[in-house]
């Protein structure tokens, strides 16, 4: 259900997830101690860096009482190496009837350098050699473990804010059904990483060329009219309801709990955050959990669907 604000409203008839072990791994320095942070704040025990060969036991003493247990381990952590990690793993959560999820934290590395380099830290594998050897050699040793991942989250241009909506998204422990995001973006400023449909709206006109709408955006009345009356709209929006309309109950068919679904256009000002608007309140009107942002305005902020509106 959506709600003001554009966040989603718990189900009424939600349920509680499986009891879960997640295995929370990835680079030095992506943010896996601030998603392991965020998923106690969501209700997860959380433990970090013990010895791997502590884990097991660690679990099945909790297994009566945790409804999800998160394990925070990298290559600083004693006996870090994918076999030791994941052969354990799987056979406590099996004896304690448990799913054990792997989620890796990764991170472009130019970044990872930067926050290297800001922190003034050595980088664990790097020694007296540069930042970027060690995070290279990292890479390699963690390669398997990334493969092996249930869901990847790339914080390279990650706020904390976009951190935990991801995280509650995939890994909340109350569910109630397929949870939908919908965004829209501008190009120039790249695709989000963690888009899983992307739906390309440039071919619309553009009313960045009327100069009395450039400044104005998708949710302004007269930005809407301009764009409605594009003869390709209404094809477009009808052939992509087609499309999603038996995907979305597949997806929750298999397990995917949340989805997040991009829109783009050149500026992300003008087209994507219109189409983005009328998709969201078409999702939320079909009885979906929606929630709902614009990435690349100017005063980026979550709304509600529908809310066309005089430029502010």
């Amino acid at each position: 259900m959506m709600t003001e604000g554009g966040r989603a409203e718990p189900s009424p008839a939600g349920s509680a997830a499986p009891a879960r072990v997640l295995l929370v791994t990835g680079m030095s320095g992506a943010g896996r101690s601030t998603a392991l942070k965020t998923l106690e704040d969501m209700g997860y025990e959380a433990f970090d860096n013990l010895p791997l060969s502590l884990i097991p036991a660690l679990i099945e003493s909790i297994a009566a009482d945790a409804s999800a247990i998160a394990v925070g381990a990298d290559l600083r952590t004693r006996g870090f190496a994918i076999e030791s990690m994941l052969e354990p793993l799987d056979a406590v959560v099996g004896r304690t009837g448990r799913e054990l999820k792997v989620l890796f934290i990764d991170c472009d590395d130019e970044p990872l350098q930067r926050r290297y380099t800001e922190s003034r830290r050595p980088h664990p594998l790097a020694g007296d050699r540069p930042v970027t050897d060690g995070i290279r050699l990292e890479r390699r040793v963690v390669s398997a473990l990334r493969d092996r991942a249930d869901l990847v989250i790339d914080t390279s241009d990650l706020s904390a804010a976009e951190l935990k909506r991801l995280l509650t998204g995939h890994f909340a422990l109350a569910i109630g059904g397929l949870r939908v995001f919908v965004t829209s973006f501008a190009y120039r400023h790249g695709i989000p990483r963690d888009a899983d449909l992307i739906f390309d709206v440039r071919f619309l006109d553009n009313p960045h060329y009327v100069p009395e709408l450039r400044q104005l955006t998708g949710r302004a009345l007269a930005v809407a009219a301009h764009i409605e009356r594009d003869p390709d709209l209404a094809p477009f929006l009808a052939g992509l309801w087609r499309l999603l309309e038996p995907l979305l109950p597949r997806y929750e068919q298999e397990g995917k709990t949340y989805l997040t679904i991009a829109i783009g256009c050149t500026g992300g000002r003008h087209r994507s955050v219109y189409v983005t608007e009328r998709l969201a309140a078409q999702l939320g009107a079909a009885g979906l959990r929606v929630e709902l942002a614009h990435r690349d305005l100017v005063q980026s902020a979550l709304v509600a669907p529908g809310a066309l509106t005089t430029a502010s």
